[in-house]
């Protein structure tokens, strides 16, 4: 019986249950080989089998974790290894935060219509790229969805039969002993959505109740409808089923709350959100200077030639050094006329 502290194949140690799955408890573990934190559980074996019967039951479940392995996808847990440990074989997987939608419902209630059709968009690419690849979910329900702590989506158990889905989410051919195909993974998801809208299963907890016409599934309903069909043949395929289902959301960008987060108030569409501002700093107070007015530049002009003017006589006439230099050019002027005069007198 695995415990607490328990070493899994001499490597993985079991640290503590995070929760329960079809086949059992899921336990966070720690791989001291790449020492890094993973979930582990014990994969589904029938009890009481002869010897020959539980090894072939045993290479059955060990070859679906091999073929888990092989599919990566981003909504998808990634399964790291399938391992034998004397009689049970266990998974070793990818841990991401979460808790499963069965939980999110009861804790939050049902989903609006466009929630469920975004959630439903994000199961159905991974589903869809699941069977491209040649591989069935076989036991998509809410048991396998988790929903992450960042709002994330991510599926669980993929391809793992695990002892078979929960009757109220298994298509009426698998019911009847049928191998489960695309197709049963178009039904199941079906009624995994129709539990996310509606509270309850769409044919009961049993899957053998009359169809319960959806009531808040509003237009989610019709397509609901075509994926729950009792005829494999006439359900939409997944990749069309994820075209309707973004018709349903008309392109709009709807998330989940994670469920641990805290709550976000809400704010009114008409109401301008504040911003955060920082806390205010004294401002140093310096003298404010008055900036130099614009000037537009003049066109340059040459200067003007200038000629010289003699001052004004009254000017002169004011000036007494100006005077004197008058009398005196006077009287030497007029003793050169009276020298020429006598030459002319008395010397001719």
């Amino acid at each position: 019986m695995s415990s607490e502290g328990s070493i899994v194949g001499g490597r993985y140690r079991l640290d503590q249950p995070i929760g329960r799955g079809r086949a059992g408890i899921v336990w966070l573990a720690f791989d001291t080989r790449l020492l890094r934190t993973v979930a582990m559980k014990r994969m589904y074996l029938p009890v009481g089998l002869p010897p020959d019967r539980a090894e072939q039951a045993k290479a059955v479940v060990i070859q679906e974790g091999k073929d888990a392995a092989k599919f990566e996808h981003a909504t998808a847990i990634k399964v790291y290894d399938v391992l034998p440990d004397g009689p049970d074989v266990w998974l070793v997987m990818e841990y991401i935060p979460s808790r499963g939608m069965a939980t999110f419902l009861a804790e939050h209630g049902r989903l609006t219509a466009e929630q469920a059709a975004a959630l439903g968009i994000m199961l159905g690419r991974a589903l869809a790229a699941m069977h491209e690849a040649g591989v069935v979910h076989r036991t998509v329900e809410p048991g396998t969805v988790l929903l992450a702590d960042d709002g994330g989506v991510k599926l669980t158990d993929i391809g793992i039969t695990g002892g078979g889905p929960s009757p109220a989410y298994r298509a009426p051919e698998v019911a009847r002993g049928e191998p489960a195909t695309s197709a049963s993974d178009v039904f199941s998801l079906g009624a995994t959505l129709y539990t996310a809208v509606e509270g309850v299963p769409p044919f009961g907890e049993d899957g053998e109740s009359s169809e319960r016409p959806p009531q808040t599934a509003g237009p989610l309903a019709g397509a609901l409808r075509k994926m729950l069909r009792a005829d494999p043949s006439a359900r939409p395929t997944m990749a069309d089923t994820v075209r309707s289902l973004g018709a349903i959301t008309e392109g709009r960008q709807t998330a989940f709350i994670p469920p641990t987060a805290p709550a976000m108030p809400t704010v009114p569409a008409s109401m301008p959100v504040p911003m955060p501002q920082a806390p205010q700093q004294p401002v140093p107070q310096f003298a404010q200077q008055q900036p130099p007015q614009y000037q537009a530049p003049q066109q340059y002009a040459p200067p003007p030639q200038q000629r010289y003017q003699p001052a004004p006589a009254s000017a002169a006439a004011k000036s007494p050094d100006t005077r004197k230099w008058l009398i005196t050019a006077g009287a030497v002027v007029a003793a050169i006329l009276i020298g020429v005069l006598f030459a002319e007198l008395f010397l001719l």
